[in-house]
């Protein structure tokens, strides 16, 4: 099969490790890419949102099957492009459709999706600016932290929990009078704030059938103890230590047998990854939020995991066949530490010079910013490289982390040295 991964991260770099390794695999394209995939696969001057440029080069180097990485594509609607086109309609795309994709497009969506299906998740309301009034009393009947997300894709930057009432009555006429974060906030729901720790749940479903991926728990401060402000993710780990069967069995009655189902009986069709971004509270699970694909850096210690053949799980997605495929788990733990540009993520610069990686031993290096120029390997990017170690346990893996990220230099180097310190 020749195969195209859409994305230029972690999180592609991490897939199409995994996919290259496949033996069903005849040639794997990536586009646009970054310096690590193009040791795993050809990478291609690809825009993933220019459907039109992406169909000429699927169609010249026929191309098998589509992957796709980053949400953007699929909430524009990428998968929809294809079935309606003569030419490419019989080519399987791993994501959703277009109306799937508003699970993570649109919080508004995704809420009444899980009430409608009696999913457990926060209550809420969702407000615009015609509203605004009405949004600034609902504030004043809550009582704190309060939870403002803006409705659309904001980057993993839409979501602010305050605990003063006047500052969060002036973010939110902030986000729906200035547009504070643009287009995405012209709608903003505001929920109860839920108490207890957070994790992530996968699956790949053919949405009919689905396999259960590793647990996995992600850091998304800049700072130590998870302070200061958000980013797209510091480090990650896998399997989550808190999470037990008993737990797991709540997961999959409670959340991930009604979404699969819920999409069923709404007539949603679904190819491919769905991430259930869940918090624990008193030793039950809730929807904070769904993406449509996996998440990063939770992907770098995920995808590792798995010891089955991922194209092979593909094609059973592509197929309707997944229910005869096995999902093989490594039991190690596997953690990863992200590497950032001093600064992020706010103000930061890029192409600074990476050296030292050839030092790297007991660890993957899955690349996020970077590109290639001259022979060398340089940063292009907030989030530089994620270092994804296994371990007999969380512990063992990120002391090899640890000891990789320190043998990697590059100019105002970052990284938070207490992954997992949450965790037992």
């Amino acid at each position: 099969m020749n195969v195209l991964v859409l994305g230029s991260g972690g999180r592609e770099h991490a897939i199409s490790w995994k996919l290259s390794q496949s033996t069903i695999l005849n040639k794997l394209y990536i586009a646009p890419g970054n310096a690590g995939t193009s040791q795993v696969g050809e990478n291609v001057a690809l825009n993933p949102n220019n459907f039109d440029e992406v169909k000429a080069f699927v169609l010249d180097k026929k191309v098998s099957m589509l992957v796709v990485g980053p949400e953007d594509p699929l909430v524009n609607g990428i998968h929809d492009y294809f079935l309606a086109d003569n030419q490419l309609k019989h080519i399987p795309v791993i994501g959703p459709q277009k109306e799937a994709a508003q699970l993570e497009g649109s919080k508004e969506y995704a809420k009444e999706f899980m009430f409608r299906h009696k999913i457990p998740t926060a209550k809420y309301q969702s407000f615009s600016a015609d509203t605004l009034k009405e949004g600034l009393a609902f504030l004043e009947e809550m009582t704190p932290p309060y939870v403002l997300k803006a409705d659309g894709l904001a980057a993993g930057k839409g979501v602010l929990i305050l605990n003063d009432l006047s500052e969060a009555k002036a973010e939110l006429t902030a986000m729906l009078k200035d547009a504070k974060f643009g287009a995405a906030s012209a709608k903003v729901v505001i929920e109860e704030f839920l108490d207890g720790i957070e994790l992530s749940v996968f699956v790949l479903t053919d949405g009919e059938s689905y396999k259960i991926l590793p647990t996995a728990k992600d850091y998304k401060r800049i700072g130590e103890g998870d302070t200061g402000l958000n980013t797209g993710g510091m480090g990650a780990v896998s399997p989550v230590p808190f999470v037990d069967d008993k737990f797991m069995a709540k997961v999959e009655n409670q959340i991930i047998k009604p979404t699969v189902d819920g999409l069923k009986v709404d007539n949603i069709p679904y190819k491919g990854f769905i991430f259930f971004g869940l918090i624990k509270v008193k030793g039950n699970p809730f929807v904070i939020e769904y993406n449509v694909r996996m998440g990063d850096p939770e992907t770098e210690v995920v995808i590792p995991r798995i010891k089955s053949d991922l194209l092979d799980l593909f094609d059973g997605v592509a197929l309707n066949s997944l229910s005869e495929k096995d999902l093989e788990i490594d039991p190690r733990a596997a953690t990863t530490v992200m590497l950032v540009s001093g600064g992020y993520p706010e103000a930061y610069e890029k192409g600074k010079e990476i050296s030292g990686l050839q030092n790297v031993e007991n660890t993957i290096v899955f690349h996020a910013g970077t590109k290639s120029e001259n022979g060398k390997v340089l940063s292009n990017g907030g989030r530089v490289m994620a270092l994804t170690s296994y371990g007999r346990d969380m512990k063992d893996a990120l002391a090899k982390s640890y000891a990789s990220a320190d043998k990697v230099c590059f100019d105002n180097i970052y990284f938070r040295k207490d992954i997992g310190f949450d965790l037992k």
